[in-house]
């Protein structure tokens, strides 16, 4: 994350997921963390988020809190309408 500006600023990263794949049907983007960070001008700031399989996780059709293995869409931005970088990666069990 990058202050170009002239003034010090504060941004809100979000993280979102996506299981495209999953056995029941799943948000098309679930706000899974956030971070709010300032910064001054010019100053750069490397954000760092932990997807591990807590946040993978979901209630399935009978009721049980479980991770599927599969594909994942990772999203960062500002918003739920402000997405900056994509990414996939996987799960494998």
């Amino acid at each position: 994350l990058t202050n170009t500006g002239k003034f010090t600023g504060e941004e809100v990263v979000q993280l979102y997921l996506k299981d495209p794949f999953a056995s029941v049907v799943r948000p098309v983007k679930e706000l899974k963390g956030f971070q709010k960070v300032k910064l001054n001008p010019g100053e750069q700031k490397v954000i760092t988020f932990t997807i591990d399989n807590e946040l993978l996780s979901f209630y399935n059709d009978q009721l049980q809190w479980v991770s599927e293995p599969g594909t994942f869409e990772v999203m960062l931005g500002s918003s739920s309408e402000d997405i900056r970088l994509k990414n996939t990666f996987e799960l494998v069990k």
